[in-house]
């Protein structure tokens, strides 16, 4: 296993967040999101956020209208996506902090998608707006309006598994070491709340996204983390690997568990399970027997 990141650049602490979320070349942002109620995000926005945040929409600005034969959070195009970016304030220079409600499941799609387009000043709020109010800091309402300025994308489409990928892989699909960040009943095909099929692809592993999380939604310890990824992915845990979930969001949760842990940085199944099921013709495993 490679030697693990450091801490303080995938995550910031909120007594760190509270010194410096007033700079100028910080930026804030509130990625809160309700699947159930897509609406709920921006107006928790406006009645409280942290100071200076700008917010980001899961549908609207981190994903692409569903297509047919998509997930149900497609990456959006990268030009597209830059400009919002400078809508917010982004810059390549900007520092970047975003932040969800407590775990960074919504927030870490925001964070990898900063990755994607080739911008690593970009780190997670340890423990969210939970946390932040949990001590009391100060919070503020209303819509923020920032300077718009320009973000010059660079995606990296090698850091994007494709079902393509996943399909030609075949028999041989174990090797793509794919690990699914839901939950395990969605995961065994005992329960699915969201998708029209429940279970998983063969030959993915299983590690719900909150098995990084300590009990007060804040992370683990790097020593619990390799541990985590060692259990999971063996005597190889520095080999090539990949993640995804229901439609490519706390996917993005698993890689900045890995990076910690210090694995390498895994390809991201922007499909996911949401866009896998949209072919009745490609095998499911749910309760333990396959289908096709």
């Amino acid at each position: 296993m490679e030697s693990a990141v450091n801490a303080n650049d995938l995550l910031t602490s909120v007594e760190t967040l509270r010194s410096i979320c007033v700079d100028d070349d910080v930026r804030v942002v509130d990625c809160r999101f309700d699947l159930n109620d897509p609406d709920a995000g921006l107006q928790q926005y406006h009645e409280c956020h942290i100071p200076g945040a700008v917010f980001a929409d899961l549908d609207k600005d981190m994903a692409a209208p569903v297509q047919q034969g998509s997930g149900r959070h497609p990456l959006p195009d990268p030009a597209q996506f830059a400009t919002r970016l400078g809508e917010l304030g982004i810059s390549r220079k900007t520092r970047v902090v975003a932040y969800d409600q407590a775990s960074g499941a919504l927030a870490a799609r925001f964070w990898w998608m900063l990755r994607w387009l080739g911008h690593d000043n970009v780190s997670l709020l340890d423990g969210g707006m939970g946390r932040w109010q949990e001590l009391a800091l100060p919070v503020e309402s209303g819509q923020v309006e920032l300077e718009a300025t320009w973000f010059h994308a660079e995606p990296n489409m090698a850091l994007v598994l494709t079902t393509e990928d996943i399909v030609a892989a075949g028999e041989n699909i174990e090797d793509l070491r794919l690990v699914d960040a839901r939950n395990t009943e969605r995961f065994d095909g005992l329960k699915e709340p969201i998708d029209p099929v429940a279970g998983h692809i063969p030959g993915t592993l299983n590690v719900p996204y909150s098995e990084s999380l300590n009990e007060n939604a804040t992370w683990k310890s790097v020593e619990d983390l390799r541990a985590l990824w060692e259990k999971t992915l063996g005597q190889n845990p520095g080999s090539a690997w990949s993640v995804m979930c229901g439609s490519g969001v706390t996917a993005c949760h698993l890689v900045a568990s890995g990076l910690l842990a210090g694995l390498p940085e895994p390809r991201v199944y922007i499909g996911s399970w949401s866009e896998w099921i949209t072919d009745p013709g490609r095998v499911i495993v749910s309760r333990g027997a396959e289908q096709g």
